[in-house]
């Protein structure tokens, strides 16, 4: 959503920390904790420190292995990451210890709870992100590394880290089974933690290939819809034609087939999925865009 005002556009973004940590804090009592299974990230490294070091509690360890990862974002991605990130850290904590005095979740089908879960966590860990904040932990160390790795989209990066963290604890706790339904659910939630950061910016691309390209051409022009023509050449006829190139939103879809089939019902359309598509009508650059 854009919101020119400043004001109005923080407090949209806050709300939608709100929200996601709300989520959040759900899904964790509701579909981890009762079922024993593991979310990876820093949690599961303070259990892993603990258990090898009792004195270092796992509250403490968190913090401490978060401080030197938010002064490095602070630094790469300003002091807003660092507000907004300990206010979802706050009150996805006190969500989660708040929920589990009121109410606690019996246990369910650990398939079901891995499913569930890892949807739920990825759309909240989405909807964060979305917004510039993180819960800190593996979120934050992705949104580092994604300046780096640009090619990888950040439910990746997520996913290889919670992975480790899942591999090393099923290790030091002797956990098989608790890793391998950890790794599905993560698995899960990288897949829905895309699907919210990038769903909405998808799109899709047609190349079409027809002798009525230009009353294709005007048709698409007049559907306002931006439109390339490419240089052709038929492989088995020889014969030079042009080739439209169309980007669309995928609402457009059927409309645009329509439109070309009611010119031509012999025109041959190529239909692509469009990661990102940046430009007037579509998403604008960002230096610091996930």
């Amino acid at each position: 959503m854009r919101i020119n005002n400043p004001a109005l556009r923080r407090l949209w973004e806050y709300a939608v920390i709100t929200f996601g940590s709300a989520l959040y804090a759900i899904c964790f009592n509701c579909f981890f904790q009762p079922n024993y299974i593991s979310m990876g990230g820093f949690t599961g490294v303070a259990q892993i420190v603990n258990r090898l070091i009792p004195l270092m509690p796992v509250g403490v360890t968190v913090i401490v292995l978060n401080v030197p990862l938010f002064l490095i974002g602070v630094r790469k991605l300003g002091l807003g990451l660092l507000i907004s990130s300990l206010y979802a850290m706050a009150v996805g904590s006190l969500m989660i210890d708040g929920l589990n005095m009121i109410y606690t979740f019996p246990p369910m089908d650990p398939l079901l709870a891995t499913i569930y879960g890892g949807v739920l966590l990825g759309i909240s860990m989405g909807l964060l992100l979305s917004v510039g904040a993180t819960t800190g932990g593996t979120e934050l160390a992705a949104r580092l590394l994604k300046l780096k790795l640009r090619h990888l989209s950040i439910g990746r990066l997520c996913l290889v880290l919670d992975v480790t963290v899942i591999i090393l604890y099923a290790l030091t706790f002797h956990s098989i089974n608790n890793a391998l339904y950890g790794i599905i659910a993560m698995y899960i939630s990288s897949l829905a933690m895309d699907a919210v950061i990038y769903g909405s910016i998808n799109a899709k691309m047609a190349y079409i290939i027809s002798d009525h390209s230009r009353e294709i051409t005007e048709k698409l022009l007049g559907m306002d819809l931006g439109v390339t023509l490419l240089k052709g050449k038929g492989g088995y006829t020889g014969g030079e034609k042009n080739v439209v190139l169309c980007a669309f939103k995928r609402s457009q879809i059927a409309a645009i087939k329509a439109s070309v089939m009611a010119v031509d019902p012999k025109a041959f359309i190529i239909v692509c999925e469009a990661h990102e598509i940046l430009g007037e009508g579509f998403g604008e650059y960002s230096p610091d865009s996930l």
